[in-house]
């Protein structure tokens, strides 16, 4: 049980940001608990046809690749959602006069949020949780750890950090597809699903020029 909670804990500062503001006009939308849902996402297993004949690392490294995009398809919703949502906190926050209405109004939503949601929090892996801090980056330009240090405190940001290591979880991961493997190819699974309509596109902080990121892996895998 304490495990479960201290997960809990660990994930609650991912999402509590989520909770605040009105839904964003897309095909997200929220449903009753709250929890973003996407109206029009079907999950499907990859079947691969081909005639090629493959080694079993080229086979790996397909299943891994189609592994990774069903992560991504899970997580990005969230990452979007809670971009806009961010916006919104920092809006709400600005209005408090005092830092005691600022911290009971965070700890209200924070204890709303692990309450309410724990159900949802449950059905992400820990594997999730990492791509997932990895597209708030994307989507924020800002780390989860600095997320919460600058919304709550240094200390809150140590020690939930500190849980969430326990899950192999690194808050301070950031999103650097031109020198990360595994983020370019979350970067080419969201330029596929955004052209073929599966997930709504939102630019990243951060400028990405995809095209020269392609050259870049080309290259790397010339040498």
């Amino acid at each position: 049980m304490g495990n479960i909670s201290i997960r809990m804990r660990a994930y609650s500062l991912l999402f509590f940001f989520l909770l605040l503001g009105t839904s964003a006009q897309s095909q997200y939308t929220i449903d009753s608990l709250g929890v973003v849902t996407q109206d029009t996402m079907y999950m499907i297993e990859e079947v691969y046809i081909t005639n090629e004949v493959l080694s079993p690392e080229e086979l790996e490294a397909r299943k891994q690749y189609a592994i990774l995009k069903r992560r991504v398809y899970r997580t990005y919703p969230f990452a979007r959602t809670g971009a806009e949502r961010l916006e919104i906190l920092n809006r709400d926050l600005a209005k408090l006069k005092t830092k005691k209405e600022r911290k009971k109004f965070l700890k209200i939503t924070e204890d709303y949020m692990e309450n309410q949601f724990e159900a949802k929090l449950k059905n992400l892996s820990r594997k999730d949780g990492q791509i997932l801090v990895k597209l708030i980056y994307r989507q924020t330009g800002v780390t989860t750890y600095d997320l919460v240090k600058d919304l709550k405190s240094g200390w809150s940001a140590f020690w939930y950090s500190k849980a969430a290591k326990w899950y192999n979880i690194d808050m301070k991961t950031k999103y650097d597809p031109y020198k990360v493997k595994e983020d370019f190819w979350i970067e080419d699974i969201l330029q596929e699903a955004f052209e073929s309509g599966v997930l709504v596109e939102q630019k990243p902080k951060n400028k990405i020029d995809y095209v020269k990121l392609a050259r870049i892996w080309r290259e790397q895998e010339k040498k």
